[in-house]
């Protein structure tokens, strides 16, 4: 019998982690292959600080390869096409790369194009350029009205808007132009959070900060002259400094692919994270379509099922009914400003109960940022 090959898209968290937890199960009885667009490898919830000038942008991403178990093979290249009637895909060069199992793990993308005139007219923080832009116009910006929201769900890190508002108006006391700054924060829905424990939190924190809501704003265009967000819903917010959170889809050759939707989401069984038809495809992290929060929490608590089930298919045995069934486990921090933060820890049936923030909690986050690269993408936890 030959080596089975299993080829693993994407280097981010769940890429990585999946790629050397099945090297460390399996390893030399299989050819694991990891493809990746870049060579580096990126801590995207560090970008949430960048604006403020409390990270250096240059600390938030390692060399993928030196991540890396030496058993998973390492191919720069971006994926163009998935052909799973023949289990390959197609690479930029017309390369072709062969598996017998494959694992998704090529995360999600920002689409402000999606909304007309946000390009021009707005900032975020959602990749390293956008980031350190948003960080430019802050150190300008000496008061007015600043709008801070969300442009489109689903998007990753579902708790950064959150946090980003609850910094900046610390950003802002620091400087001493909180007083000059009006604050708006909006969401697409009737409360401030999708989870109604955590808007339940959050509520009176933007109440106390003298921060306004308005929900049911579902961002439709934006006129970058005028400097004016409009809602679907008719509400009109004029701004000095808009900072909106764009539209996400998937990998671009997923969309409207077999294995996903129009948006490029992944359809995902939501306990064995197998691909709907494709029983030896799987998928992970950002680019499901599970109704779970898009972070690396749920990557992490996700890859070692999908590691033990096809190790279990390759070792022609039945998965450790243990650890082969995800629970929809998430676990993530929620910054709230002035050192402190609080955590939230839920699965599919038990919804986050987050304690009052503490400064306790906010270091334990800060810790974690540093000790990320140590922990988790090479699987120590």
């Amino acid at each position: 019998m030959s080596t089975p090959k299993i080829l693993v898209l994407g280097g981010g968290t769940g890429g990585t982690l999946i790629a050397n937890l099945l090297a460390k199960k399996l390893q030399d009885r299989a050819e694991i292959t990891l493809v990746s667009a870049l060579s580096r490898h990126l801590y995207q919830p560090g970008w949430l600080y960048v604006p403020f000038g409390w990270q250096d942008p240059r600390t938030l991403s390692r060399s993928l390869r030196s991540l890396l178990n030496k058993r998973v093979n390492l191919e720069i290249g971006k994926v163009v096409a998935l052909h799973p009637e023949t289990q390959s895909v197609t690479l930029e060069g017309d390369q072709t790369l062969n598996y017998d199992y494959l694992v998704l793990a090529t995360g999600s993308r920002v689409t402000p194009e999606d909304v007309p005139g946000l390009v021009e007219g707005g900032h975020h923080f959602y990749t390293e350029e956008a980031a350190w832009k948003l960080h430019a116009a802050l150190e300008e910006f000496q008061g007015g009205k600043i709008v801070v929201g969300v442009g489109g769900l689903p998007h990753k890190c579902p708790v950064a808007p959150l946090e980003f508002t609850f910094l900046l108006d610390e950003y802002l006391t620091r400087r001493g132009i909180r007083a000059n700054t009006e604050i708006t924060y909006t969401y697409p829905i009737n409360r401030v959070f999708s989870i109604e424990s955590v808007a339940a939190i959050a509520e009176p924190l933007l109440a106390e900060r003298g921060i306004k809501a308005e929900t049911f704003f579902n961002l439709e265009s934006v006129d970058p002259q005028k400097k004016i967000a409009y809602s679907l819903e008719g509400t009109e917010l004029p701004y000095d400094l808009l900072v909106m959170v764009p539209p996400h889809r998937g990998a671009k050759f997923l969309e409207g692919s077999p294995v996903a939707d129009a948006q490029g989401w992944v359809y995902t069984d939501r306990t064995t994270l197998q691909v709907r038809d494709y029983p030896n495809i799987y998928a992970l992290g950002d680019t499901t379509n599970l109704p779970i929060s898009k972070a690396g929490s749920t990557a992490h608590f996700e890859a070692p099922v999908i590691a033990e089930r096809i190790t279990a298919a390759i070792e022609e045995r039945n998965p450790d009914s243990k650890h082969a069934t995800y629970d929809g486990h998430v676990m993530c921090f929620l910054e709230t400003g002035h050192n402190k933060a609080s955590l939230l820890d839920f699965t599919y049936e038990r919804p986050p109960q987050p304690a009052a923030p503490s400064t306790l909690v906010h270091f334990e986050k800060i810790a974690f940022n540093k000790a990320y690269w140590y922990l988790v993408p090479t699987g120590v936890v």
